[in-house]
């Protein structure tokens, strides 16, 4: 989970094919699904190339339109433009909605130099459930934080609707993954999956700071994302790197070019040890050049109680299953201690 030193880390030098700049390193050539082809078969088959290859595909046609994409960048840069005391306003809660401010995140603490965090600020959204509902008493459960309404009207109702959207494509990209290890079409959407999933939008903006590897100083430092998989929509600014192989010394880094419409989707740790180690769930980190950029992450993992053990598509006499099971809540809990800062840093200064 990106523990090993920045000293060993090799960003590949090979030219680069447009819209991207011809000093950036290798960019990494992605198989691209298409949510409205009605061959399931190819979408299968390309899934699975880019699983077992780099856990990293793009999703076209998703059917989000992109008028309304421009809608939620547009919302999310008006957040973010708004004075520090309004975002501290609506700070992160111990449920993990609202502000996250810069440096809240230590996504790869062994390399952020001397502590500093992340340079990326964000604000999260999960699945609204009300104060009185019993279910608001567990972890990870309950309202959001919203800014005030005539600070930026309109705000709340963009946002719920992207939410309700992106996880309708999710469930559709679920689906392929499913027939993709051999099970059935449905498998992930049973209730204890992502009939109750814990699905948590989280807007992002990554500052004008130049990252230096060799410093520790990263937009956001190497990781493996936590849950199933995460849908990721970015602006045009080039950032986001995949290392392929997390196990490899050196690592090799290589960038992944923005696609205007597409989500950018990865696999996380829980499908990783769903799928006894055959899909990866695959390191990847920001790197800032001096421009802002902003991306909106849709991460997607099971319900709480969801039990992760090994498929039975997965697992054999020769090949035993790697990890024992797990709850997706004693897991979640556990990345989200090591990653973000102690909510009782804010309240002492």
């Amino acid at each position: 989970m990106g523990n090993d030193h920045h000293e060993n880390d090799v960003t590949a030098a090979a030219p680069a094919p447009a819209p991207l700049a011809k000093s950036f390193a290798k960019v990494s050539n992605l198989n691209c699904i298409d949510l409205s082809d009605s061959d399931i078969e190819n979408s299968v088959s390309l899934l699975k190339q880019a699983s077992l290859d780099c856990g990293f595909f793009y999703v076209v046609n998703h059917g989000i339109s992109q008028d309304f994409m421009d809608e939620v960048f547009a919302q999310s840069k008006k957040f973010f433009s708004l004075p520090m005391s309004e975002k501290m306003s609506v700070l992160r809660n111990e449920k993990n909605r609202g502000y996250t401010p810069l440096h809240d995140e230590h996504l790869d603490p062994v390399n952020q130099v001397n502590a500093i965090g992340d340079y990326k600020e964000g604000y999260y959204i999960g699945v609204e459930i009300p104060e009185d509902d019993p279910k608001a008493q567990k972890p990870f459960c309950g309202p959001n934080v919203w800014p005030a309404a005539d600070l930026l009207p309109g705000w709340r109702r963009t946002m719920e609707e992207y939410h309700q959207q992106a996880l309708e494509v999710a469930r559709e990209v679920a689906k392929i993954i499913a027939l993709a290890l051999d099970l059935d079409a449905a498998f992930f959407d049973k209730t204890e999956m992502l009939g109750d999933a814990i699905a948590t939008l989280r807007l992002l903006h990554y500052g004008g700071q130049v990252s230096d590897p060799s410093k520790g100083i990263y937009g956001a430092g190497a990781h493996t994302d936590f849950g199933l998989i995460t849908l990721l929509a970015t602006d045009d600014v080039v950032g986001l790197q995949i290392c392929k192989d997390k196990d490899a010394k050196p690592h090799i880094w290589e960038y992944v070019a923005p696609l205007k419409g597409a989500f950018i989707v990865n696999l996380g740790d829980m499908l990783e040890r769903w799928s006894n180690c055959i899909f990866k769930s695959t390191l990847h980190r920001v790197i800032g050049h001096g421009q802002d950029r902003y991306s909106i992450a849709f991460f997607v993992e099971p319900s709480l109680d969801c039990i992760v053990d090994c498929l039975p598509t997965c697992k054999s006499e020769s090949n035993p299953p790697k990890f024992a099971p797990i709850s997706c809540l004693s897991y979640l809990s556990q990345r989200y201690k090591e990653t973000h800062v102690n909510l009782s840093t804010y309240k002492q200064q």
